[in-house]
């Protein structure tokens, strides 16, 4: 049974970034998985209802499993406490990626639901820390690969480890 991948909208060309772009990675790859049906396309934003486009937030001096646990805050740059909206983001990103079978997930780096090798630190100084957002901080915890967008090839290999 061919892996299935849980795959950031914005990376399949959907404008859904909080500035209402998107961050369009359809490589190859990503085309050849979409026609084989193992993607599962999603933006954890979107299903908790948060707008396009929306204020930039930055995880306030933590990280994604920080605010998972209720050690860290979500915050705009408005100042608007929006930790709740991206909990609630993780939490359907999560059960769409189990109910779909997803072993796997390819998300945006640097957002505080998606990022995966690093996040922003909070100052709203675009400076980027190595941390997990939310989302992806949610599937690592249960059991479910993360990857980047800068880490394709690395996707690639770990999918061919397990299918053989």
């Amino acid at each position: 049974m061919k892996i299935k991948i849980l795959v950031s909208a914005c990376l399949m060309g959907f404008r859904v970034r909080y500035n209402g772009s998107e961050k369009a990675k359809v490589i190859s790859q990503l085309a050849l998985w979409e026609q084989e049906r193992r993607l599962v396309i999603h933006c954890p934003e979107l299903a908790a209802g948060l707008p396009v486009p929306r204020p930039p937030a930055e995880i306030l001096c933590a990280d994604g499993s920080d605010v998972m646990h209720g050690r860290g805050r979500i915050i705009e740059n408005t100042g608007h406490d929006v930790t709740e909206h991206y909990q609630l983001a993780a939490w359907l990103a999560l059960r769409t990626a189990q109910e779909a079978g997803c072993r796997a997930a390819l998300l945006t780096d640097g957002s505080p639901t998606c990022g995966s090798q690093n996040i922003y630190d909070g100052s709203f100084n675009n400076i980027r820390k190595a941390g997990m957002g939310v989302a992806a901080s949610l599937f690592a915890e249960h059991g479910i690969a993360v990857f980047s967008e800068t880490q394709i090839p690395a996707l690639i290999h770990w999918i061919e480890e397990r299918e053989g």
